[in-house]
């Protein structure tokens, strides 16, 4: 087989950049050095943050949530959005009953995140223990939701198959009628918070001809701020 009819059996080959080139994007919209780092990775992802939202990134918040099964050790993520950002770590909300990743969680309480923000050509990885919000702790921002997204949240038995969309429905029904009538409605034990707490967050700046800039914290109790920083090779 020629390298040319190898080539035509692949359905996606080298996808280039947005302006129709073979070869890939080329990022040139910063730089990243050690002296730009604050001590504690928290602090600076909140100033990434900070600044993504005041560049208008879409929806900065979004982030992968990757998990794994044991003793499988099969890996699953999704998308979800990030919620919080505290003293310990960073916070997401979800179905903890039925959905992939609760049951990942269940065998393995270890997962990571990764931020991508297209507009800076940046990139944050957090991996970490995860740990459940409690019910008053979830309540806080279940609060905040819509009234279709706090009743959605009591409805859906997340990942479990459905013989339709109108069993669904059905569902939202029943849910909408035992709240009738009530604003304050209790956030479903099954559901809340759960905050990674980080043990590596490393900050990724997009250079030309890819050799990125990367920055790697990770757990020193030997340091005064019990983070170590060091620059990884792209």
């Amino acid at each position: 087989m020629t390298s040319t009819t190898t080539q035509n059996s692949k359905r996606i080959f080298a996808p280039g950049g947005t302006n129709s080139s073979p070869q890939a994007q080329q990022y040139t919209k910063g730089s990243l050095e050690k002296d730009q780092l604050v001590s504690d990775p928290l602090e600076q992802f909140h100033t990434w943050f900070a600044h993504a939202r005041s560049e208008n990134v879409h929806q900065p918040e979004t982030v992968n949530f990757a998990t794994a099964a044991l003793p499988s050790g099969r890996v699953s993520a999704r998308m979800v959005y990030l919620k919080e950002l505290d003293s310990r770590g960073f916070v997401i909300y979800s179905n903890w009953a039925t959905s992939r990743k609760a049951a990942d969680v269940a065998s393995n309480p270890y997962a990571a995140l990764t931020f991508w923000w297209h507009e800076l050509e940046r990139q944050v990885r957090v991996e970490g223990k995860v740990e459940r919000l409690s019910s008053e702790e979830s309540q806080v921002y279940y609060d905040t939701r819509i009234r279709g997204s706090r009743l959605g949240a009591w409805a859906s038995e997340q990942s479990k198959v459905l013989r339709g969309r109108e069993e669904l429905e059905n569902r939202v029904k029943d849910v909408e009628e035992r709240f009738q009538g009530e604003e304050k409605i209790p956030v479903p034990e099954f559901w809340g918070g759960l905050r990674v707490v980080p043990e590596m967050v490393e900050f990724w700046q997009g250079r030309e001809s890819r050799l990125h800039d990367r920055f790697c914290y990770t757990k020193d109790e030997g340091k005064e701020s019990g983070w170590k920083i060091e620059r990884l090779s792209p």
